[in-house]
């Protein structure tokens, strides 16, 4: 696939412009009908939402469905992509993003938050860093003419590491936050939202593939756009929420894009970076940056509604990332797409 043919469907292309109407319709609906979201935000069991914990699973097990886990037989034809991608993700990209969030939340902007939820909006951004990139990075991969054995590899390994790494990488931080979080509510989280949908998605993709590649492509075509549909979905729920809070101080939903954007752009440049320094191609570089920087803001939107509640700091600041996602990984594929002569030369 060609640079300038672009995979995003309707949905991908204009995911920002859909989420900036869930707020609108979230708190417009919140406002008129607050005992029916008060109802559902009751409908719960062991601290998990029925009805966001089944949205979650639709929106999950078809990005799934796209990992082969046969490709971490390749992780060896890439080895200093992926090391250093491994390096971003679960060392310098969780890590930094609680350093962000004490210094914006606790100290720059800490006289424009409410006080009561300074510390539940910095286990909202470290929710959404400790995941990294599941589905979207193939669309972003795409789009630089990334290898795909390499992000396909990448990718693969990165989920099977978060089954077991998500829970205490997210626990050690929020501790060193002085942030305390059940133990019992975390690792049930991880079950819910890693665990069981990988193995649900890839029991369906073992039986679809039993009829063949073209089979697979048909129902991956098919229900891909479920995903988005209720990824959206939730969203209106969560701002249902934090219409009231939204309301009273506008600026909340701003400042918290402010520690994203600058973890996003550390992260795709630092790891762009190192993959040039180790002599890296161009084609692994691209999709390297580009997963060092996303996050799976799926699993983050679900942790933190699990943990903290609907109408908690946490919860608002992974929508957050969803928010800006899509126009700041365009800007980086932009960015390195437009770098590919430095990145190639000698100097």
């Amino acid at each position: 696939m060609s640079k300038q043919s672009s995979p995003l469907n309707f949905f991908e292309r204009y995911l920002t412009a859909w989420v900036a109407l869930c707020i609108i319709a979230g708190i417009g609906l919140g406002q008129i009908m607050p005992e029916t979201f008060r109802i559902i935000g009751s409908l719960e069991i062991a601290k998990v939402n029925i009805p966001v914990g089944m949205l979650i699973w639709v929106m999950i097990i078809p990005m799934l469905l796209k990992i082969d886990f046969g490709a971490l037989s390749q992780v060896k034809e890439h080895w200093r992509g992926i090391g250093i991608t491994l390096f971003i993700n679960w060392i310098v990209k969780p890590f930094s993003m609680a350093f962000l969030g004490w210094l914006f939340i606790r100290q720059i902007f800490a006289g424009y938050l409410p006080a009561d939820q300074h510390d539940s909006y910095i286990a909202g951004l470290i929710l959404l860093a400790a995941a990294p990139c599941t589905a979207m990075v193939f669309v972003w991969s795409r789009l630089t003419n990334g290898d795909p054995y390499f992000t396909l590899s990448q990718v693969a390994l990165n989920d099977v590491i978060m089954i077991f790494a998500f829970a205490p990488i997210v626990a050690l931080l929020l501790g060193l936050s002085a942030i305390t979080v059940p133990w019992d509510t975390l690792l049930t989280s991880v079950v819910l939202y890693i665990v069981v949908p990988v193995i649900l998605a890839q029991i369906w993709r073992k039986t679809l593939l039993a009829k063949g590649q073209n089979k697979l492509d048909q129902v991956l075509a098919k229900i891909g756009p479920w995903s988005m549909v209720a990824l959206l979905l939730t969203l209106v729920l969560l701002f249902a929420f934090q219409g009231e809070a939204i309301v009273k101080q506008p600026l909340i939903i701003l400042l918290l894009a402010v520690p994203i954007l600058i973890q996003v752009l550390f992260n795709s440049g630092l790891a762009y970076w190192l993959n040039k320094v180790s002599g890296e191609k161009h084609s692994v570089a691209c999709p390297s940056a580009l997963i060092g920087a996303s996050n799976f803001f799926e699993l983050a939107v679900a942790a933190a509604i699990s943990l903290f509640g609907f109408h908690s700091g946490a919860a608002l600041a992974t929508v957050v990332g969803v928010l800006i996602e899509v126009p700041v990984m365009l800007f980086v594929v932009r960015v390195v797409n437009a770098t590919q002569g430095w990145y190639q030369s000698k100097n």
